[in-house]
């Protein structure tokens, strides 16, 4: 073994000296959550206050790890609480169980339950770890509540489970960026994501592209490649491409690739 193989095994090493630092300073400083982030979930009111949830548990049926208990309740006729005619009564989340997963949210037919970006939880017994409906409905302007244990910060309760805005409905590129939820009580119509058809508005949500979201962590070779570079100008070109000519033939063809309008073959 040479004199230089000792520095050799330094190359990472020294590498590394040289990039810019990506410690923070937690849990004072934390680093941006990614947009379709899955945390705390929330239980959203529509702009006039009256709750979306209507009770109907599929939520509860979805739920992988058994952690959600809803019961529904008739609407009293001189106050309803919901649009409809039931509303959830009861609603439960066992935290010390939930995965995170947001087929809650994917169930839900009135967009009722949303995952916000807050995951720290710091719970001091196991009863504050069942979030009762108090616990998850959002007050009257909107804002979900915090409690003692929770270490919210801005914009944790921004975009909430972005991801259902960011897919296109059974698969469909004609309607991907189009809008087809209801308004929030604070935060009015959420913004869709750009996805491949720019129909989205992705400096509204603060979508950035990979390039620019790991610019830190990657060699100076491959971000300027990825950024800059032939091969990038020549992926979004046919990407573009590509897009445009499936819009296209989903306008002229609602239905599939066999079926008329109303989806029959």
């Amino acid at each position: 073994m040479g004199f230089l193989d000792f520095f050799r095994g330094f190359k990472v090493t020294f590498e590394q000296i040289t990039r810019p630092r990506v410690t923070r300073e937690y849990p004072g400083a934390k680093r941006p959550k990614p947009l379709r982030f899955h945390g705390r979930h929330v239980l959203n009111r529509y702009e006039d206050g009256m709750e979306k949830c209507i009770g109907c548990e599929l939520c509860a049926g979805a739920c992988p790890a058994d952690c959600i208990y809803v019961r529904g309740a008739d609407n009293p006729a001189d106050h309803p609480v919901s649009p409809g005619e039931r509303y959830g009564y009861v609603y439960e989340i066992n935290f010390l169980r939930c995965i995170h997963c947001d087929l809650c949210v994917e169930a839900c037919p009135t967009e009722a339950i949303t995952e916000s970006k807050l995951f720290e939880l710091s719970f001091t017994n196991r009863y504050d770890a069942i979030y009762k409906k108090e616990d998850l409905i959002v007050g009257d302007d909107g804002k979900p509540k915090a409690h003692p244990w929770e270490d919210w910060r801005e914009g944790d309760d921004e975009h909430t489970s972005a991801w259902m805005r960011a897919t296109s409905p059974a698969g469909s590129a004609a309607y991907e960026g189009v809008v087809q939820w209801s308004a929030e009580l604070g935060y009015g119509v959420r913004a869709s994501e750009a996805g491949q058809s720019g129909r989205g508005d992705d400096a509204l949500t603060g979508n950035l592209p990979l390039s620019e979201t790991l610019s830190t962590h990657l060699p100076r070779r491959a971000r300027s490649h990825t950024a800059d570079g032939p091969g990038a100008r020549a992926s979004a070109a046919t990407i573009a491409s590509a897009t445009a000519g499936v819009v296209e033939e989903e306008s002229d063809n609602p239905g599939g690739l066999d079926g008329d309008a109303s989806g029959k073959r």
